[in-house]
C-alpha cells in the first residue's frame, strides 16, 4: 500500500516533465491525480503513461475558467482534496536590456497570479490535513545573469508559500515548496531555446556538484515526501532538489 492511498491529488502543469513524473509517483503511491495542462495531446499521453489513476482536465492556470472546471471535476469525485502540487508555469530569458514588459506580464501572469488562483480556488476543496506544495526555483537566489524576471517571479512563490503556510496552519494544512534546480525537461529546453543549447546546457550541469543536470522523477520523489505524513513537521520551507548547487 502506498504513503497516498485513498487520497486525491491535483498537479498543475502535468503532461511533461516535473508535473508528469509527479502525477505518476503520485499514482504509483495511491493517490487518483487529477492534472491540467494546455496541450490536449501531451494530456492524452499522459493519461495513456499512468493509466486509470489519472484524470486529465484541459486548462490554462492563468485562466480562472479553466481552474474552476478543473475543480468541478475534483469536486464531483466527492473526496475533497488532500494534495495540491502548483506546478504549472513557464519560464523566459532575457537580460534587464532586452527585457519587455510583455515578457513582464506573461511571467507573472503565469507563475504568480496563476499560482494563487490556483491555490485559492482550491481552498473550499482543500481537506484538513491537506498538503499544498508550491513550485519555485533555484534560480529566486542565485541571481544567474537573463534569470531576471523568472527568478522574480519565483522569489514572489516562495514567499506566497511561507505566507500561506502560516494563514491555513489552522487546518492543518501544510504548505511547502520545491526549488528544483538544473533539471532536464522539455520545459527547460524551451527556455534555454535552440541557439547555443548545447552550451547553455553544458554551463548549467557543469555549476552542478553532482556533476549533471536532475532528472524529473527526482523532483517528483520530493514533492511526494512532502505530500505524504513522512513530511509532517514541515510548515513553510523550501525542499532544495538542485545537486547541491548553490549549496557549497
Amino acid at each position: 500500500m502506498g504513503q497516498l492511498e485513498g487520497k486525491t491529488a491535483v498537479v498543475t502543469g502535468g503532461s511533461t516533465g516535473i508535473g508528469l513524473a509527479t502525477a505518476a509517483r503520485l499514482a504509483s503511491e495511491g493517490a487518483h491525480v487529477f492534472i491540467t495542462g494546455r496541450r490536449r495531446d501531451a494530456l492524452d499521453g499522459a493519461v495513456e503513461s499512468i493509466g486509470t489513476a489519472v484524470t486529465a482536465v484541459p486548462g490554462d492556470i492563468s485562466e480562472p475558467a479553466d481552474l474552476d472546471r478543473l475543480y468541478a471535476a475534483v469536486r464531483d469525485r466527492g473526496r475533497g482534496l488532500d494534495v495540491l502540487f502548483a506546478n504549472a508555469g513557464t519560464a523566459t530569458l532575457a537580460p534587464l536590456a532586452q527585457a519587455t514588459e510583455e515578457q513582464y506580464d506573461r511571467m507573472f501572469g503565469i507563475n504568480v497570479r496563476g499560482t494563487l488562483l490556483t491555490v485559492r480556488k482550491a481552498l473550499p476543496l482543500l481537506n484538513d490535513g491537506a498538503s499544498v506544495i508550491l513550485n519555485d526555483s533555484i534560480r529566486a537566489d542565485d541571481g544567474r545573469e537573463t534569470f531576471g524576471l523568472y527568478a522574480a517571479s519565483k522569489a514572489a512563490v516562495r514567499s506566497l508559500a511561507r505566507t500561506w503556510a502560516n494563514e491555513l496552519k489552522g487546518r492543518g494544512i501544510r504548505v511547502n515548496s520545491v526549488a528544483p534546480g538544473a533539471i532536464d525537461t522539455p520545459g527547460a529546453d524551451i527556455a534555454i531555446g535552440e541557439e547555443n543549447a548545447a552550451a547553455v546546457k553544458a554551463e548549467l550541469a557543469a555549476g552542478v556538484p553532482v556533476g549533471r543536470r536532475g532528472r524529473p522523477e527526482e523532483v517528483a520523489a520530493a514533492v511526494a515526501f512532502l505530500a505524504s505524513a513522512d513530511s509532517s513537521f514541515l510548515l513553510g520551507t523550501t525542499l532544495h532538489v538542485n545537486g547541491g548547487e548553490n549549496q557549497f
